[in-house]
C-alpha cells in the first residue's frame, strides 16, 4: 500500500466509524478465507461490516470518532466489526466466536464506553433494535384489538338475544 491508499483507507474506515454505534475488536489468526467470508457474510446480513486491517491504520481511523478509547486493543492479528445498530455485530461475532475456536472477541466500545470480551458477550444476548420495535408495536396493538373486541361484543350479544327470541316465538 502507498501514502495515497492508505490515507483513503484510512478516511473511508473513519467515516464509517462516525456513524457506528458499536466497535468489536476481534482476533482471527489462523481463519481461512472460507471462513473470514462466511463471517463477513453473516455481518452484512445482521447489518455489520467486518474488515480486517493493519492496527496502526486501525488506531489512526479512530482519532475522532467515540472509540478512541479501543486503541489499546489493537495488538497482533486483529480485525474490526462494527455496526449502527449497538447489538448487531455483537450478536455475529458472539454466535460466530462459539462455533470457531480460532475467532476470538478482544473487546470493543459501545459509544464512549470501552467493553472487555464479557461486556461484549452480554451486549449481544440483549435484543436488537429490530426485535425492540417488533415487541414495542405488539404492545401498542394489543390495546387496540382489545378495545375492538370490547366495543363488538354488546353487538354480538344483542344479536345472541334476538336470535334466541326469533327462536322462542317460532317454537312456540
Amino acid at each position: 500500500m502507498d501514502r495515497s491508499q492508505k490515507e483513503a483507507t484510512i478516511a473511508a474506515l473513519n467515516l464509517e466509524l462516525q456513524s457506528a454505534a458499536l466497535v468489536v475488536v476481534t482476533k482471527q489468526s489462523g481463519m481461512t478465507v472460507a471462513e473470514v467470508t462466511d463471517l463477513r457474510r453473516k455481518m452484512r446480513a445482521a447489518g455489520a461490516s467486518y474488515k480486517v486491517t493493519k492496527n496502526r491504520l486501525a488506531v489512526i481511523a479512530l482519532k475522532g470518532t467515540q472509540f478512541e478509547g479501543t486503541e489499546g486493543l489493537f495488538k497482533g492479528p486483529t480485525a474490526i466489526a462494527w455496526s449502527k445498530d449497538p447489538v448487531a455485530a455483537a450478536k455475529v461475532a458472539t454466535d460466530y466466536a462459539k462455533a470457531n475456536d480460532k475467532f476470538k472477541i478482544v473487546g470493543g466500545g459501545l459509544g464512549a464506553v470501552q467493553l472487555d470480551a464479557s461486556g461484549i458477550e452480554a451486549l449481544s444476548k440483549l435484543p436488537s433494535l429490530d426485535e425492540l420495535r417488533a415487541s414495542l408495536l405488539g404492545m401498542i396493538q394489543t390495546p387496540a384489538t382489545r378495545v375492538a373486541g370490547v366495543l363488538q361484543a354488546p353487538g354480538g350479544q344483542v344479536a345472541r338475544v334476538l336470535a334466541a327470541y326469533a327462536k322462542k316465538d317460532e317454537a312456540a
